[in-house]
């Protein structure tokens, strides 16, 4: 039992957590209620896609270690651990939906075992997990809860759990908690193993990872918080690259000199089209409406999503303003994930730009070498999705490089002519190329602050 452990929710963290845990020699039980998905991860591959992930599912279902199931009752009832990983999707009134994380916790109360440990890994408001152990108390379950929120990034998820900087436990339980810090610590003694099996580069720099024992209602604020200020600077770049493009700054070269102020630090300070994906927007959202319920004010965060949400559109008018009336005029946006290194294309702003720029009568043709599929339901109907790069820009009047993808902000800027309108416009909405490259390679371009 001790070496048997229960995920419920086989979305990204649960299935990240579960296949590298079913490689440190854990006997993994994974619960879901979508048997397509349990399908494909039974025939040893993700569902979505993430580096190095595919060859620790396929291993961890050829040993017998990864069992994906929809029966609860098989693996709690064998588990001293049990991970809650379930979905937390926001309301349209930005709350967070506890709806899974509760039904969740209801189905496993029916079995766990008396001193066994349930661990929410999924992102909930402060005081959800009170809550959750007042259930298990009035069901008359005796089990430790712990919160232990990730920090996983979509695209890193597998080399950011191997190489962790901290890890977060909160409750008031120090046995639980130490149980829990234990299956990292296991995770930390097989990392040379999986990483050898995943063919992830091993970090230049490896600085040991903190272990932080918090109480229940910190380590719920920690991840949610941390979050939050990763997205401020992202919005606080973005409102000073829209001073820079009106007084002729470089907003690059502002944030460059900025970054060196060790109180500061450069990460996040990168101006461009905004943040989007499941858990910025998620959890700004969240937190903002935790503070209306215990009357904090909200308003420097809602002043960050203010910027962020306009960041789509700003662009897009810069791209007016250069060309004029955008009727029939064929564009092309480049990058439909959230993200480079993820299929996710969850509130991605370069289908918010695809978007506003087909409303505005544009010919728009899209194109991203992981995230098609899953954005095409978010896109409208006449914007044209690409199986390649070329195809997407052959012809085109302005090129939008939304993501930044190794292909897409590595590409060949004098082929991109070639396939392109003359003229064409290179909008760079990562500020990822300069000027220079654009004008040598005979193209117009606008970056966001950028001169």
């Amino acid at each position: 039992m001790e070496k048997t452990i229960t995920i419920i929710g086989a979305g990204y963290v649960g299935l990240s957590t579960a296949a590298l845990l079913s490689n440190c020699g854990y006997q993994v039980y994974l619960i879901d209620i979508n048997q397509e998905r349990l399908d494909t991860i039974a025939s040893g591959k993700s569902f979505f896609f993430e580096e190095g992930i595919d060859p620790l599912i396929a291993a961890g279902i050829s040993a017998g270690l990864l069992i994906p199931t929809a029966d609860y009752k098989t693996g709690v009832s064998k588990s001293s651990i049990v991970f809650s990983c379930v979905g937390t999707p926001d309301n349209p009134d930005g709350s967070s939906n506890l709806t899974y994380v509760f039904s969740a916790a209801k189905e496993a109360a029916s079995y766990l075992q008396p001193g066994s440990v349930y661990v929410q890994k999924s992102t909930v408001p402060v005081g959800t997990g009170g809550r959750v152990s007042q259930e298990f108390q009035k069901a008359g379950t005796k089990v430790a809860y712990v919160s232990n929120p990730e920090f996983l990034r979509e695209g890193t998820a597998i080399s950011d759990t191997l190489w962790f900087d901290r890890i977060i436990c909160g409750g008031s339980d120090e046995e639980a908690v130490q149980a829990v810090f234990t299956i990292y610590r296991s995770l930390e003694e097989c990392r040379e193993k999986i990483a050898n099996l995943t063919k992830l580069k091993t970090p230049d720099v490896q600085l040991p990872g903190s272990y932080i024992a918090t109480t229940l209602e910190s380590a719920e604020l920690i991840k949610v918080t941390a979050n939050a200020f990763l997205a401020l600077k992202i919005s606080f770049a973005n409102s000073i690259a829209k001073l820079s493009d009106q007084v002729g700054a470089d907003i690059t070269e502002v944030m460059d000199a900025v970054g060196q102020d060790n109180r500061i630090g450069r990460a996040f300070l990168n101006a461009g089209r905004g943040y989007g994906g499941g858990c910025f927007p998620k959890d700004m959202s969240g937190l903002i409406d935790a503070m209306h319920e215990h009357s904090a004010d909200p308003q420097i965060l809602t002043a960050a999503q203010e910027v962020n949400a306009s960041m789509p559109g700003y662009i897009v008018n810069k791209v007016q303003t250069a060309m004029g009336d955008l009727h029939g005029k064929k564009i092309a946006v480049l990058g439909l994930a959230f993200k480079a290194g993820t299929s996710d294309a969850r509130r991605s702003q370069g289908v918010r730009m695809a978007n506003i720029l087909s409303k505005s009568e544009a010919v728009v043709r899209v194109y991203d070498p992981e995230a098609s599929h899953e954005a095409a339901e978010d896109l409208r109907p006449n914007v044209v999705v690409c199986q390649d790069l070329h195809a997407a820009v052959k012809g085109a009047d302005a090129v939008l490089v939304a993501t930044e993808w190794p292909e897409l902000i590595q590409m060949d800027l004098k082929r991109l002519v070639k396939d392109a309108a003359k003229p064409c416009i290179l909008v760079d909405c990562m500020n990822r190329f300069s000027s220079a490259q654009a004008a040598e390679a005979g193209l117009q371009y606008i970056g966001v602050g950028k001169r």
